[in-house]
């Protein structure tokens, strides 16, 4: 079981298994949102997570699409979009153990910052 949580550590999830996917997204609302060059997510599926605190508070960034973040200290937490209706994004970062993920890609590379060089030869897509 791997879990992760906010900052205050009011959120909290957990989930059985391994991640469908792990990404670097470099997209402005990801920048935006997070105060970031990029963030890095971990895609996991419906039914084999859930929130073991408290809830977090959701914000429709854009049609079709969910943030979810701590209510209490604004802690990214998750994204949610009708693109991927089967699963959730959670934030690499919250991990309980954040040096266990290992992206395989970056994501809206077109949209990363010009003064973001990384030498880590994974995809960019």
């Amino acid at each position: 079981m791997t879990g992760g949580h906010c900052l205050c550590g009011a959120v909290r999830f957990e989930f059985d298994g391994a991640p469908l996917w792990q990404a670097h997204c470099h997209c402005e609302s990801c920048r935006r949102n997070c105060s970031a060059p990029f963030t890095s997510f971990l895609g996991v599926a419906d039914g084999s997570w859930r929130w073991t605190g408290a809830a977090p508070a959701a914000y429709a960034s854009s049609p079709g699409v969910a943030r979810m973040f701590c209510p209490t200290c604004g802690t990214p937490m998750a994204f949610r979009s009708e693109r991927w209706p089967d699963e959730i994004h959670f934030y690499a970062a919250s991990l309980d153990d954040p040096a266990a993920y290992a992206a395989t890609r970056h994501v809206h590379w077109d949209e990363h910052l010009p003064w973001v060089h990384l030498c880590d030869g994974l995809e960019r897509a």
